[in-house]
């Protein structure tokens, strides 16, 4: 390469999108920074981020809600009547057939780190099972062991990490052989980045020779797993679906049949699992239909006198709280990418490390920016919402304590634990409020869910005050 030719290119270019200040210190650096740089700003679609500045940090106007809006609708978790019952017990035999024949792969998004945890790591690093200590992806992985054994099957495992984690992500797996999986059925790869920017619209620089990124959201696992060669890898083995969710929740039922046979037999491309929100004011996305497209707006984005309003049978009209898991058919992520995949970005204001003019390290308020996985649902030409039970399969850990913590998720797997030894007729010990008074942790190779407790009855021992027990 040129490198004085690409340098005055760059320049040139750089001065016609008023970013000229990311060559600033270009005397200072070594050949080898030289060509970084000039590498990092020749991937940058300028025309792209001239409308980012001018719509999301110059002029940027919040969210405007259409007075179109109306409530979504969803299949209830259990059938209501004999005509459901017969939809649903055809769509868990469809599911169950598609995951048999390998149709059906998991698809993590994992590039977080554990900070808010008081982790140092990978989110999905962290250890969270009660009994055990297992971490989020040693639960995943025997999970989707226990349901490739049960189909007798080879389910494979798309992992997306983010620039923040990806090498040590990759080292967790290898340092733990794979969790017992194959190596080569799990497929780990980075998502994008967005470029950060100054109020003015600036892009910032993380120093001299590096442009300041950030992951590009949930949302850029759309473009990720095209560019990443995975759905190049789902066709070779032909995979038709994945199975999306978010690597903080421990209770995910990855491989559920009668989502997955709902999804196909409705002809969907993107479906969504909700819960019925605990309150109008929960903070979890809310389920609408917008020009008769499903949408998810954020909570924050919904006006209060909507969210509180109710149905004439007291129920919230705004009652479908949505939780980051979906089936998404491969053929609707080839579709967005044989197009120009431009799912909307949303703004976050956030204190960002950076340098400044005279190359000092500095820490002030900026812009980021980054797309939502959910946005991508109105594109869908078709979409279906189920409904899920709370205590089944949504136990998000983003906080070392309290609400949606490290500490209510165990809680809600000892009680998930204890409430399917229940149902198979095991007497769990409780205290006076209701709560076990045990702690008890099920293995995905002992039970995927309830039903299979009945019939391992012969191996679970009398449950005492104060026990804990692992069923294996």
């Amino acid at each position: 390469m040129n490198t004085r030719k690409t340098y005055e290119n760059t320049e040139k270019l750089l001065k016609t999108y008023g970013q000229q200040h990311l060559l600033s210190f270009w005397p200072e650096l070594d050949s080898a920074q030289k060509t970084a740089i000039l590498a990092q700003i020749r991937q940058l679609d300028f025309e792209k981020i001239q409308d980012w500045i001018a719509k999301y940090v110059i002029n940027y106007e919040p969210f405007a809600l259409k007075a179109d809006l109306i409530a979504a609708s969803s299949y209830a978790p259990e059938p209501v009547d004999s005509q459901n019952r017969q939809k649903y017990a055809e769509a868990v035999e469809l599911g169950k057939k598609l995951i048999s024949r390998g149709k059906v792969a998991a698809f993590v998004v994992a590039g977080g780190q554990g900070t808010r945890l008081g982790f140092d790591g990978p989110k999905g690093n962290f250890p969270i099972s009660p009994v055990k200590n297992k971490t989020l992806f040693q639960i995943f992985a025997e999970t989707i062991s226990a349901v490739s054994a049960k189909y007798q099957t080879t389910c494979p495992w798309y992992v997306m990490t983010s620039p923040l984690n990806h090498a040590e992500t990759v080292e967790v797996f290898r340092s733990n052989d794979y969790y017992g999986l194959k190596k080569e059925n799990v497929f780990i790869f980075q998502q994008g980045t967005l470029p950060n920017f100054s109020r003015d619209g600036k892009i910032l620089l993380a120093d001299k020779a590096e442009i300041a990124c950030s992951p590009d959201g949930h949302g850029g696992s759309i473009k990720a797993l095209w560019q990443s060669g995975a759905v190049e890898d789902m066709k070779k083995r032909g995979v038709e679906f994945l199975s999306y969710w978010q690597v903080d929740n421990s209770l995910i039922n990855i491989f559920d049949p009668l989502f997955i046979g709902l999804h196909v037999l409705d002809e969907a491309e993107m479906s969504s699992k909700a819960l019925i929100k605990t309150g109008p004011m929960e903070k979890i996305g809310n389920f609408c239909l917008i020009d008769g497209k499903v949408n998810v707006i954020e909570y924050s984005d919904l006006p209060d006198e909507l969210a509180k309003k109710k149905n004439p049978d007291g129920s919230y009209v705004f009652q479908l709280g949505s939780i980051a898991i979906h089936i998404i058919s491969r053929s609707f992520v080839e579709k967005l990418n044989a197009g120009v995949l431009s799912l909307p970005l949303h703004r976050a204001e956030k204190k960002i490390r950076h340098i400044d003019k005279q190359g000092n390290f500095v820490e002030s308020e900026g812009i980021k920016l980054e797309s939502f996985v959910f946005d991508a649902l109105p594109l869908a030409s078709n979409s279906i919402i189920l409904q899920t039970i709370r205590s089944e399969e949504f136990a998000p850990t983003k906080n070392a304590t309290g609400v949606d913590s490290a500490e209510s998720a165990r809680r809600m797997i000892v009680e998930r634990a204890a409430s399917w030894l229940e149902a198979a007729g095991v007497t769990v010990p409780r205290k006076k409020d209701g709560s076990p008074d045990c702690v008890l942790e099920i293995a995905p190779s002992f039970a995927l869910e309830k039903e299979d407790i009945k019939s391992k009855l012969d191996r679970i021992p009398p449950i005492k005050p104060k026990d804990k027990l692992y069923l294996e």
